[in-house]
């Protein structure tokens, strides 16, 4: 199975080398391409600096367009899995093998890294775990699937998804909304336990600034997605 590991990347010079040494270090058999979505830092620049493999995107398209743009690199250059992995230092790549394995043995068409099954590592902000568990009973609701990590962007999907993906993804917050579509369209969605870590550097995209337009959206969004179906 050739594998990529898509790395989307918005102003992340602090943590990107760290993040590219974690894979080559623990995932050796996946290959990579971190998604600049023009960041205004010197991101790009390291990118050339260090030699890492990258797409350069001319405008910011925000996280959803920068995922699709790597699953669109993924299908066109022929992979057969390729997992979304931040690139703030958060996830750790000594669990891609564990996702690539359990998608073989049980047949997923999607595995997602959890921290909430075992509850172990960081576990995000009160404030954010409130979200999580809203989204998780909106999800179940909708669906009939519980899905205990639902905004996790640590996520591995096959090449039958990635052929959907690269015309039809959700563009602004898409790891709900793309869980609900999958899900909904009789995909088979799978959760392993993984530990993360607290971000060391940079700042998140959804501040406590816009946690109320987060939630709004993207339930509206799921709502959207689960009536299309």
């Amino acid at each position: 199975m050739r594998k990529l590991v898509i790395i989307p990347a918005y102003n992340e010079e602090g943590n990107l080398e760290k993040t590219i040494n974690d894979i080559k270090e623990n995932a050796q058999e996946f290959d990579y391409i971190i998604i600049n979505d023009c960041s205004r830092d010197n991101t790009l620049e390291m990118c050339r600096q260090k030699g890492f493999n990258y797409l350069n995107l001319p405008v910011n398209l925000g996280i959803g367009g920068a995922v699709q743009t790597g699953y669109r690199y993924a299908y066109y250059h022929g992979y057969d899995v390729a997992v979304q992995f931040d690139g703030d230092g958060q996830h750790s790549a000594a669990y891609l093998t564990k996702m690539a394995d359990t998608m073989q043995e049980t047949g997923a068409d999607m595995v997602i890294g959890s921290r909430f099954i075992e509850k172990e590592g960081f576990q995000s902000s009160g404030l954010r775990r409130i979200g999580i568990r809203y989204f998780t009973g909106l999800i179940k609701l909708l669906t009939g699937a519980r899905i205990t990590d639902p905004t996790s962007g640590m996520r591995m999907v096959n090449r039958s998804l990635l052929k959907k993906f690269i015309d039809e993804y959700p563009k602004d917050y898409p790891e709900p909304e793309s869980v609900v579509t999958v899900l909904s369209e009789k995909y088979k969605v799978i959760e392993i336990p993984v530990i993360m870590n607290e971000r060391e550097e940079g700042v998140s995209s959804i501040s406590l600034k816009n946690s109320v337009y987060y939630m709004i959206k993207v339930s509206f969004a799921i709502l959207i997605a689960r009536m299309k179906r």
